[in-house]
């Protein structure tokens, strides 16, 4: 059975930096695309970033390119996200997901895999 768990939220000042990971299992996740999204408090989820779990390929949201950074450790079934130059408007909880197929990445609709989420709150 797929599982997704995500873990490294927490609190951190504006401009600093954090990272969340999310360990995979339950399959070989050849042909996969990994993914992070949030949702923040009293919005909808939207997506963050994406990483093709067998090439590598990313792709980012533009509210975060050039300070998050996606990337996948094979060998450990994990997918981490590390953020930087942090801002309040980041504060939400993040989703690592994952699934399958063509079509635009960008939007929580094409993911049929969800963990349960981390939260993240940068104070101002």
């Amino acid at each position: 059975q797929l599982q997704l768990v995500e873990s490294g939220g927490g609190l951190v000042q504006t401009g600093g930096s954090l990272s969340v990971c999310c360990a995979a299992s339950g399959r070989t996740f050849s042909g996969y695309t990994m993914a992070w999204l949030r949702q923040p408090p009293g919005k909808e989820r939207e997506f963050v970033a994406a990483i093709t779990w067998s090439g590598g390929s990313t792709t980012y949201a533009d509210s975060v390119k050039g300070r998050f950074t996606i990337s996948r450790d094979i060998a450990k079934n994990t997918v981490n996200l590390q953020m930087t130059s942090l801002k309040p408007e980041d504060t939400a909880v993040y989703y690592c997901a994952t699934g399958r197929g063509t079509g635009f990445v960008g939007t929580p609709a094409w993911y049929g895999y969800w963990g349960q989420g981390t939260h993240v709150t940068v104070s101002p």
